[in-house]
């Protein structure tokens, strides 16, 4: 199958500040394909670059040197001024932070893409009812965020970009703030999410047990300037139940040479 996103020998270094050394490479030489469809996982060390990354694949931020092909046009661009944040709705993100406004309601946050892109109608608003449904919000659409607990306000932000139905969704450590339980539930939620639509997501986390129960496949980094160290196929079978992930066959083996890649 064609890729869907492909990374060139990707490159990033920041600005050199006036009187100060050259910033050294924050990526360099950095490679990899998503194929559509596909729940790609990225781990590795603290400060390896992955944010940076994604900043980087969602048009945040330019790269210094390399490419990223989107379908097999490139999309890449040297100059600040010329990026385009979420390539024309086609990349959805959700990061560290929910990011709600705190004056609109759950429901209101979700539908906020849509009012902005003016994409709300009869369809888009039954699939964001689906969606609160589906992540077992229905009866908390009038509350506002501050009235939601934390596994709640996640679950708000992750439908708010699947609401507007991007092909490719970049997630940044988007459960890392929460409770172990909390998480868990989250976890099985974003796989239900994911398998009602196959989008193509690329999950960036620092723990390894949930780059084995989310993904397909696993890219470790290496320490900065960060390339691909590994890359591990996941045995596990779908659908998973992400409470049982540690009992089930490839788990251990996975875990452990992905930890060793990590180290």
């Amino acid at each position: 199958m064609a890729a869907l996103l492909e990374v060139r020998e990707l490159g990033k270094r920041f600005a050199q500040r006036h009187g100060r050394e050259p910033s050294p490479w924050v990526i360099k030489d950095l490679s990899f394909s998503v194929r559509d469809g596909e729940f790609l996982t990225i781990v590795g060390p603290s400060g390896a670059g992955k944010s940076t990354l994604l900043n980087i694949l969602a048009q945040i931020d330019t790269a210094t040197e390399g490419e990223i092909a989107f379908n097999g046009t490139i999309v890449t661009t040297r100059d600040p001024r010329a990026l385009k944040p979420g390539f024309d709705r086609r990349i959805g993100y959700v990061t560290q932070d929910d990011n709600l406004l705190p004056w609109r309601s759950t429901l209101d946050n979700v539908l906020f893409a849509l009012d902005v892109q003016r994409g709300l109608d009869a369809q888009t608003r039954a699939r964001a009812e689906m969606l609160i449904r589906a992540v077992g919000l229905a009866g908390f659409e009038r509350y506002y965020p501050h009235e939601l607990s934390g596994g709640m306000r996640k679950r708000t932000a992750l439908i708010r970009t699947l609401v507007y139905d991007p092909p490719v969704i970049l997630m940044d450590e988007p459960f890392g703030a929460v409770d172990a339980q909390t998480r868990t539930q989250l976890q099985a939620d974003l796989l239900k999410l994911w398998d009602l639509g196959r989008k193509t997501i690329i999950f960036v986390t620092h723990d390894i047990t949930e780059a084995i129960a989310l993904g397909d496949r696993a890219l470790v980094l290496s320490r900065a300037p960060a390339r691909i160290a590994a890359e591990h196929a996941i045995p596990i079978p779908r659908p998973r139940n992400v409470n049982d992930i540690f009992a089930l066959e490839g788990f251990a083996a996975t875990y452990e040479k992905i930890r060793a890649d990590v180290q």
